[in-house]
């Protein structure tokens, strides 16, 4: 009912202004050679057959329901995924009449009563020939030596575990997915168990061109397939369990002329700023690319995952009766799982996601995310602006040279934002989808002071993305590491500053009020070295209190692991993060502490992005990082914090400003005598 509400109020509310409009947007679209003044169209046209209800359910609508505060506890992901929904069970299009609309209530019914159930019956007994020889082989993980270098699992468990990802890739998409979130729960499964599932890797054959060519066209409004392109990679760049991407070149009266987030006026106020940041610190000079990728979701995809997931709930349903394995709470973990399945099902989700990632690092350096074009994306296709960089994976394997601190301290700064200051985190955060441009830093604006209509415009075909040219230097060198560090030196001297690009946005997490709450709770416990009351706090807020095994015992060890971390406060650098929180999940998962999915979502986050900095930089100091983002924390909030009597997060901030100017003060001792410059020798 919730969803039905909100879906008909965004309909009312702008389904009226995005008719209005279509006619004259489509007639603009594929007449004129610009797009500059669409940036300020709301809402893509609609297909010919379209309705007001889907005018009204663009991307920017979405992007509307993410911002707005509707007091009902959900995040904004969850406001998206309702109307997303909400739209698939809107079967019935209301221009339909007579005859026609006869016939498709009885085409709807015959395929809900009879062709699904048998559907979902066949895929029931393919999924029982895959799996019963996986629940036969159980007994081989009591078997076999145990194996120290992996986590002490005995030899039969590690090849049950590989027997068992196996078979999940035959599965098929759902069971893929399944795999990968279940490598991320190291709260619920065995440490082992989840690097093994991290593997999982999907070997989905593509589908056809001649049904990327249908989806693409219908997309664009049905407009020909070679109006629309210059260039268009028929080899994927990817396929996944869920889509596959493209690369290609627009045409020119359909490209966006520059993008449209940098392009709007900017006051007096904002162009000395600009001026300013380019003077005392490396500013990307960004220069939109004229390739776009494009993602495609792959035919029938959304019926197969729903017959999945309902098979899915069955079983957890089923395995839920044993007392044993109750506390896992299988049917709500099912049902987390779906919804996370169901956003990546709807591309609009994504395509907002990276409109809110981009008003949010607006003026911010540490990261870009690509430029959607949100009038050409449906639920079926995503368009987007071409990542053009390097993926982060190579510089973890033959090594970042001179950038390599750079990179790590961007990493991290970006996603401390992500966390303290917008509470919207990207939610696969590895380094297939982070990569690394090269930019020139941005000049002086010299015109900023002209009158508008005199000052110079930017040509995007004119204009370079000297990543390229980069690219060009250090292709050769990949597989050899010295020389990739010579390459890199040599960039370096040149002058080009890397720059983190993130991609592949389709799952965010945000904490609602109440996973938020918890959070801070937890979190000034842990600032005033409470770990006792912090044990409580995490079985209190859990989502099953009475399953938790021996509560007091869990308490008195989360308060021996942080008396360890406030025995090191100032050597806070040389303490992992990703191994205290590896501990917790670890004592989560021995007492049966069922966390909220979104907050373990977080700490995941975390680990993994502790991880790939340490990898290049084994110096990384993640409480350094995150003082100047608590500066500004405190420069936001700080009067509201002390309003309400809550000065845990200051309490951290001014620890660790002191904690600075201490080390730096010892540092500074221990220079001057070691170089003895507290009694040289004249």
């Amino acid at each position: 009912m919730r969803a039905d509400l909100l879906f008909a109020r965004f309909s009312f509310r702008n389904g009226a202004r995005g008719f209005r409009q279509s006619i004259p947007h489509r007639q603009r679209c594929f007449s004129t050679p610009t797009r500059r003044a669409w940036s300020h169209i709301s809402f893509r046209r609609p297909p010919v057959s379209g309705t007001i209800i889907l005018a009204a359910l663009s991307p920017a609508a979405f992007v509307q329901l993410s911002e707005e505060d509707i007091h009902d506890g959900k995040t904004g992901e969850a406001h998206m995924l309702e109307a997303s929904r909400a739209e698939i069970e809107n079967k019935l299009p209301e221009n339909l009449h007579g005859a026609r609309k006869v016939l498709k209530e009885i085409t709807i019914f015959v395929d809900s009563y009879f062709v699904e159930p048998i559907a979902t019956g066949l895929r029931f007994l393919h999924l029982v020939i895959i799996f019963v020889p996986v629940i036969f082989t159980v007994p081989a993980i009591w078997v076999g030596s145990r194996v120290k270098e992996r986590d002490s699992e005995r030899s039969g468990t590690l090849w049950w575990y590989q027997f068992l990802v196996s078979s999940m890739e035959r599965a098929g998409p759902a069971f893929i997915k399944l795999g990968q979130w279940a490598a991320s729960r190291t709260d619920i499964f065995p440490t082992e168990m989840c690097s093994v599932m991290s593997s999982l890797h999907s070997h989905a054959p593509a589908h056809s061109l001649a049904v990327t060519k249908r989806t693409i066209v219908k997309a664009f409004g049905n407009l020909p397939f070679d109006e629309i392109f210059e260039e268009f990679d028929e080899k994927p760049l990817g396929v996944g369990a869920i889509a596959q991407v493209y690369k290609a070149k627009l045409k020119a009266n359909l490209a966006a002329p520059g993008d449209a987030d940098l392009n709007e006026s900017r006051t007096p106020l904002q162009n000395m700023r600009k001026n300013v940041d380019a003077l005392v610190k490396s500013t990307p000079r960004r220069v939109p690319s004229s390739y776009v990728a494009i993602k495609v979701l792959h035919p029938k995809v959304e019926k197969f995952v729903r017959r999945d997931l309902r098979i899915m709930g069955f079983f957890g349903a089923v395995l839920n009766a044993i007392p044993t394995i109750e506390w896992l709470s299988l049917p709500d973990e099912v049902q987390q799982f779906g919804e996370m399945m169901r956003l990546q099902l709807d591309l609009r989700i994504e395509s907002a996601n990276l409109t809110m990632f981009r008003k949010h690092f607006k003026s911010r350096t540490t990261a870009w995310f690509p430029y959607p074009y949100t009038e050409y994306t449906t639920r079926q296709v995503l368009v987007e602006e071409f990542a053009q960089g390097i993926p982060l994976e190579h510089f973890l394997e033959a090594g970042g040279g001179v950038f390599q601190q750079e990179i790590a301290d961007e990493g991290l700064d970006a996603f401390l934002h992500m966390l303290l200051i917008d509470n919207f985190i990207h939610a696969d955060l590895h380094p297939g989808n982070i990569m690394v441009r090269f930019y020139k830093p941005e000049r002086l604006d010299v015109a900023a002071r002209l009158p508008r209509w005199s000052r110079p415009k930017e040509n995007p075909e004119k204009a370079l993305d000297v990543t390229e040219e980069v690219l060009q230097q250090l292709r050769p060198h990949r597989h050899k590491p010295e020389e990739w560090i010579a390459a890199l030196d040599k960039i370096d001297q040149e002058g080009y500053r890397p720059q983190l690009i993130f991609i592949d946005t389709g799952l965010v997490t945000e904490l609602n009020q109440t996973n938020r709450t918890n959070f801070l709770d937890l979190f000034k416990a842990i600032a005033e070295f409470d770990g006792y009351k912090a044990g409580h706090l995490m079985v209190e807020r859990c989502r099953q209190p009475d399953a938790v095994i021996n509560q007091e015992v869990f308490a008195l060890k989360m308060q021996h692991l942080v008396l360890g971390v406030k025995s090191r406060t100032f050597a806070l650098g040389n303490i992992k993060i990703g191994d205290v929180l590896s501990s917790v999940l670890s004592m989560v998962r021995e007492h049966h502490v069922r966390m909220e999915g979104d907050f373990v979502n977080v700490v995941i986050s975390i680990l993994l992005l502790e991880g790939i900095g340490r990898s290049l930089d084994p110096n990384l100091d993640l409480f350094k990082s995150a003082l100047p983002i608590l500066r500004q924390l405190g420069a936001q909030s700080g009067g509201s914090m002390l309003r309400s009597g809550d000065i845990s997060m200051l309490k951290v901030w001014v620890g660790l400003e002191l904690r600075k100017y201490l080390q730096a003060s010892i540092d500074d001792v221990e220079r001057c005598v070691r170089y003895d410059q507290l009694s040289p020798n004249i």
